[in-house]
Order: C-alpha cells, then sequence, then structure tokens
C-alpha cells in the first residue's frame, strides 16, 4: 500500500516524506510547486535512498486525483498542500478559499469514490480564535479566527467533522500546529519561503545569513515578560513524528480525533533572536514596527492530550530548533533555487 502526501514538496511535507520513506512507506506525492520545489524532492530520495512517486498537479483537479487513486493503492492521505500566509490571506480572501476549502472537498470526494476514508489534515491553532487564555487545549471551543487563512482551516475542519458524521466509515485526525521551525538535521532540506518571509525564523534567518537587511519586531508593548509576542515554536521533526503517531493512532480509531501540535512552552520574539545570535555568532539587526492587527500577545499549546493519547511529545529544545534552521540557511544561502 502507498500514502499520499499533499504539498509533499513544501516545508513540512518535504520532512515527513523523508520519514515516511525511513519507514520503509511507499509514498506518492502530489504538489503544484507552488510553495514547494521539485529540487526537495530530489534531496529526500537522496537522503533516504529511495525513490518516491512525485505528480505535478494540483489538488483542487479531481480528474487528476482519480487517476492518482486508480494507478497507486492508496491507503492513507496526509494533506499539506494549501495556501499558508496570513497577511496574503487578507489580500487575497477567495484565492484562499478556493485552494485551501475547495482543494479539501475535491480531495474527500476523490477519497470517498477511491474507497480511502484514512486523513490526516493539516490544521492550525489559528482555528481557537482570540482566546483569553493560555496554554490552548483541544476541549476550548473553535473561536472565530482573525484572517481568511485560518477561517479557512475552521472550515475544512467543520466539513471533515460533517463527512465523519453522515459515514462512520471515515478515520480523520486534525492536527493543530502551533509554530513549526528548524529542519532537518543534514541540512539538506528546509523552509523556503518565497519572496520576503511571512514567519519570524525564516525572517530571521535571512538576515544572519545577510539576504535581509533587519528584522521588524511588529510590537514591544504586549503584556508580556519583555514586552514582545509570545509563541510555541516547535521543530518540524518533533511535527512529524507527531503526524506518524497519529496515522498508527486512526488506523483503528474511526471518527474525528484532534491532537494540538506544540510544545507546551512560549518564547518571545526577543527569545528568538538571542537563540539565533547564539547559533549564528553574530548579532541580529532589528527595528520595532507597529503592532500587526489580528496578532495576540501569547499562544501556546497544552500537549497533553497528544502524550497521552499517541505517546508523543515534543522532544526538540530551542536551541536545536535554532541550530537546525540555521545549518539549513547556512548551507543554502539561496534557498533551493540557488
Amino acid at each position: 500500500m502507498s500514502i499520499l502526501v499533499t504539498g509533499g514538496a513544501g516545508y513540512i511535507g518535504s520532512h515527513m516524506v523523508l520519514a515516511l520513506l525511513e519507514q520503509r512507506q511507499e509514498v506518492v506525492v502530489l504538489d503544484n510547486l507552488s510553495n514547494g520545489s521539485a529540487v526537495s524532492i530530489a534531496r529526500v530520495e537522496n537522503l533516504a535512498g529511495r525513490d518516491v512517486v512525485f505528480i505535478e498537479g494540483d489538488v483542487r483537479d479531481r480528474t487528476l486525483l482519480d487517476r492518482v487513486f486508480r494507478e497507486y493503492p492508496i491507503s492513507d492521505v496526509l494533506h499539506f498542500a494549501g495556501l499558508k500566509a496570513v497577511g496574503e490571506s487578507i489580500e487575497q480572501p477567495i484565492r484562499y478559499y478556493d485552494n485551501n476549502v475547495g482543494g479539501a472537498v475535491t480531495l474527500c470526494l476523490a477519497m470517498e469514490s477511491a474507497g480511502v476514508r484514512r486523513l490526516i489534515f493539516s490544521s492550525s491553532a489559528t482555528v481557537y480564535g482570540e482566546q483569553d487564555s493560555v496554554p490552548y487545549h483541544e476541549g476550548l471551543p473553535t473561536g472565530v479566527p482573525t484572517n481568511p487563512y485560518g477561517r479557512s482551516k475552521l472550515m475544512v475542519e467543520e466539513m471533515l467533522r460533517d463527512l465523519a458524521t453522515a459515514d462512520t466509515r471515515w478515520s480523520i485526525a486534525l492536527l493543530r500546529y502551533f509554530n513549526p521551525v528548524g529542519a532537518h538535521a543534514s541540512g539538506c532540506i528546509g523552509e523556503d519561503p518565497r519572496g520576503v518571509p511571512n514567519n519570524l525564523v525564516p525572517f530571521i534567518s535571512q538576515v544572519a545569513v545577510g539576504r535581509l537587511e533587519a528584522l521588524s519586531v511588529f510590537g514591544n508593548d504586549y503584556p508580556t515578560a519583555d514586552g514582545t509576542g509570545v509563541r510555541d515554536y516547535i521543530h518540524v521533526m518533533d511535527l512529524v513524528e507527531g503526524h506518524l503517531a497519529a496515522m498508527q493512532a486512526i488506523a483503528n480509531r474511526p471518527g474525528v480525533s484532534v491532537w494540538n501540535l506544540g510544545t507546551g512552552r512560549g518564547y518571545s520574539v526577543l527569545d528568538m533572536i538571542q537563540a539565533f545570535e547564539r547559533a549564528a555568532g553574530c548579532s541580529i539587526p532589528f527595528r520595532v514596527a507597529p503592532r500587526r492587527a489580528g496578532d495576540l500577545a501569547q499562544v501556546w499549546a497544552d500537549a497533553s492530550k497528544a502524550q497521552r493519547e499517541l505517546g508523543w511529545r515534543a522532544r526538540r529544545d530551542l536551541d536545536a530548533m535554532v541550530a537546525d534552521a540555521w545549518r539549513w540557511q547556512v548551507n543554502n544561502p539561496g534557498g533551493y533555487a540557488a
């Protein structure tokens, strides 16, 4: 049997594909390369010493999906494909709903037609909305996300719940990520955003390597220890291991299961800058900018449910996260395109 990984040439997807290959799984990757690179797949194959089936295409292409399910014995689907930039989603909401929600609907229709009903969905902590208290746990009600990206994730979650209610043969995991960072320890694959990075760690990395002049710190007057925003950063390889544990769990667990994937600890923007300065051995220039609309003061996970039910917890600390992110950036100063 094979595992279909949508978005498998992207940041998290490529690390997932490597882990699956190392477990001797057969892997089919579907990616339109809008946020990914075929180079990442080649590097994954080289690291694993095994090949994947790579299909360049869009998850909204029903004809293509039907062909994939017809030609390969797919047993499970890991759905990473989607647009993910919060700011861009505010500027282009219809594009985000079309891609993220429309893509998930088309995928599920193709899965249902093929009789494949095990799905891991890449969700987000943004579905909790603007909760007043931390840490966020799965028992909290979902909120009103502050941007179309978050709303698209919540819409897919709700659609998947309705699907599993209507047809109890489905086994679905909703994995709510906090802030994935870092890279594979080899330094061969990592995060390679298009254009100016939207996320903190790749922005710091590109400043440290000289691609960008200075980091913008959005707000230093939050009610936190140093005034900057606090987030739960999780190493991408810990995230991948959470997916492997969830895949195993839902094999015999019908319905919808929800797990947070985070460390349970928050770090401020200044904490991250200082950690990078230690790893890179240089200072990171930054300037304070006004707060961004929708940004919260502090967000981190209660990940005890995943530890209790999956036997999973994040194992890599902050220094490992930034050291691996820096190794990737130093080895690939221009990303995959260089």
